[in-house]
């Protein structure tokens, strides 16, 4: 597709002629924010929530949540319950239980949030008319989802769309981690980090007092199956904390030096102005640093997931 105006080139290359605002759906793309799918299904920019369709990512995502309610099951019912320092249980319980839920809120807030999807289609006449290029500007089309790419923007074959800065494809949040959900996949990676340290904290001190009593009245399961449950766990903890632990920092990491894992894969030089350390950790959680980096839920509008109940498929996407 050409012009005397401007060139369209199919390649999976990027070019910085697209800033982050201006891949806005026009004609009959242009019914309402583009979020979960090809159309969003919903006028004056409402957004829906965001769901891949991938069957290796919905078990991994599943196995997740699995294994963290069994930490919460082992942690409850094998270790703090059955003890006899009301305050030891109630503080090391309230800890757990609470760092458990921030960490599946924020599992859920990365894999419902739209990673910042590139909307497909839009690479048509009538649109690149609209952005008034200049003569022999150039701007880059992705052969595989037929969108127009922004600066910094990676196709995923999962999400089959091209994703805004996007870090990697993460099967166990069953999502891209992307520029409008990045934060919620630190914070994810902290929170599980922290539960899997206290586990095994808890594990060490319970296996100890145990053997002083020698099983006495220690657990409400046999000795025998306590010390099975709390060797699982353990593993559990070790391989989480390894995992997530690692995950964070390198997370960090790149949000520090503003530069994305497949970018540092594939060596790219920047195009782009990098931000500093803090205006780079500004950008991804948003405002001054504050109590609020650390709160999953900031954001979530509870009546707008009620409203949002009809939603159309399309691809591997689902938006409700």
């Amino acid at each position: 597709m050409q012009s005397s105006n401007h060139r369209l080139r199919e390649t999976e290359q990027h070019h910085p002629l697209l800033s982050a605002g201006a891949d806005v759906e026009t004609g009959s793309l242009a019914a309402g924010a583009m979020v979960g799918g090809v159309h969003a299904g919903h006028a004056g920019g409402n957004r829906t929530m965001w769901f891949i369709q991938d069957s290796c990512g919905m078990v991994c995502a599943g196995i997740t949540w699995f294994l963290v309610l069994y930490a919460n099951f082992v942690v409850n019912f094998v270790m703090l319950l059955p003890g006899k320092s009301f305050w030891y249980s109630l503080l090391n319980g309230a800890t757990f239980n609470s760092l458990a839920v921030l960490a599946l809120a924020s599992h859920v807030r990365t894999m419902m949030t739209d990673p910042g999807a590139v909307p497909k289609g839009n690479a048509t006449k009538e649109y690149m008319d609209s952005l008034q290029l200049k003569p022999g500007e150039v701007i880059y089309k992705c052969p595989k989802c037929c969108s127009i790419k922004p600066e910094r923007a990676h196709h995923c074959s999962i999400c089959k769309r091209c994703i805004r800065k996007m870090d990697h494809h993460c099967p166990w949040v069953n999502n891209c981690v992307g520029e409008k959900n990045q934060r919620f996949f630190v914070l994810f990676t902290m929170y599980i980090s922290l539960i899997s340290a206290h586990a095994l904290g808890l594990s060490g001190m319970h296996f100890f007092t145990c053997i002083k009593v020698q099983w006495n009245e220690c657990s409400n399961f046999s000795p025998g199956v306590s010390v099975l449950l709390l060797i699982f766990l353990c593993l559990e903890a070790i391989l989480f904390l390894t995992f997530t632990a690692v995950m964070f920092g390198t997370q960090i990491h790149s949000i520090c030096n503003d530069e994305t894992e497949i970018e540092r894969l594939k060596n790219e030089k920047p195009t782009w102005e990098r931000r500093m350390r803090w205006d780079g950790m500004r950008a991804v959680f948003g405002g001054s640093p504050s109590l609020l980096w650390c709160n999953p839920f900031t954001g979530l509008r509870l009546r707008r997931l009620l409203l949002s109940t009809h939603g159309r498929r399309s691809g591997s996407e689902f938006s409700i």
